[in-house]
């Protein structure tokens, strides 16, 4: 059984899937300056090559690289928004939250409606000190898009941001309405209860859950929080003790009873505070 040696995130996670598969990174590499000096015997290459090496980079992790393509990409089809937010999540993904906002406000000047930058603003704007500001950009993608249960939940995560607990609730029941296994609807749904005082409700969201043969650590470790949240430290170390040493687990319940002691508006802002850091991208 894995150990992990430091405390586990307390993440909201959006299950969201990964532009390609790691590849090396070098293999990648092209100088978007270069492009136009090649001969007629080695072609300029076209846009989809350019924003298929730059996603392929992105994937790997070569996030400057990629920025560099996606830019060059931007100015071959400077009418198309797919680069722009390119460039958008590759910032966001490697902390550049103001860069990322800009880049995704100049794709929604070219289409007020593109879903990818909707989303990708909304995400950063949750990673700042101004999450009420992913409010406008969800409402617009939620009119074209009412029954996308990743977005619904993506709206969910904005009303817990804010405070809105029992709005956020309704949006994840709304998407387990529609997909109804979805674990990160299931996950966040629990963790939102928890939020707000529910901890019986959460718990019985979430254990069923951490207690199958698919859980994740996450799972498991969101649900000891939620128990160390309640009070039940026996219920909350065992499950932190299924992932963590001796020492992480009582590190961890330590944690959880200072966020009990705190007023639930601060309890909510500190473990939210948490989850943005770690949140993933895409």
């Amino acid at each position: 059984m894995t150990r992990f040696k430091s405390v586990a995130a307390l993440s909201l996670v959006l299950s969201m899937t990964g532009l390609m598969g790691c590849q090396d990174k070098q293999s990648l590499h092209l100088d978007p300056l270069a492009t136009s000096q090649r001969t007629g015997s080695s072609p300029d290459l076209s846009y989809p090559a350019v924003m298929h090496i730059a996603n392929a980079s992105r994937g790997a992790g070569d996030y400057a690289n990629a920025v560099s393509l996606y830019r060059h990409a931007a100015t071959m089809q400077p009418d198309n928004p797919e680069p722009l937010v390119g460039v958008g999540g590759t910032l966001l993904e490697m902390g550049k939250i103001d860069e990322a906002i800009t880049s995704y406000n100049a794709a929604l000047k070219l289409s007020p409606h593109d879903q990818g930058a909707l989303r990708g603003v909304a995400k950063a704007y949750l990673k700042t000190s101004r999450p009420d500001l992913a409010a406008n950009p969800l409402a617009t993608a939620y009119k074209d898009n009412p029954n996308d249960p990743k977005l619904l939940l993506l709206i969910g995560v904005a009303d817990d941001f804010i405070g809105q607990h029992n709005n956020a609730q309704l949006r994840y029941q709304q998407g387990l309405r529609l997909a109804p296994a979805d674990r990160s609807l299931i996950l966040d749904l629990a963790l939102s209860l928890a939020l707000s005082e529910k901890f019986d409700a959460a718990i019985a969201q979430l254990r069923p859950l951490a207690l199958s043969s698919t859980a994740t650590a996450q799972e498991r470790q969101t649900l000891a929080l939620i128990y160390g949240l309640k009070g039940d430290q026996t219920s909350a170390m065992q499950f932190a003790r299924m992932d963590l040493d001796a020492a992480a687990a009582s590190h961890n319940l330590a944690f959880y009873e200072t966020l009990r002691r705190l007023p639930a508006e601060a309890r909510s802002r500190a473990i939210l505070s948490a989850s943005a850091a770690s949140r993933p991208q895409s």
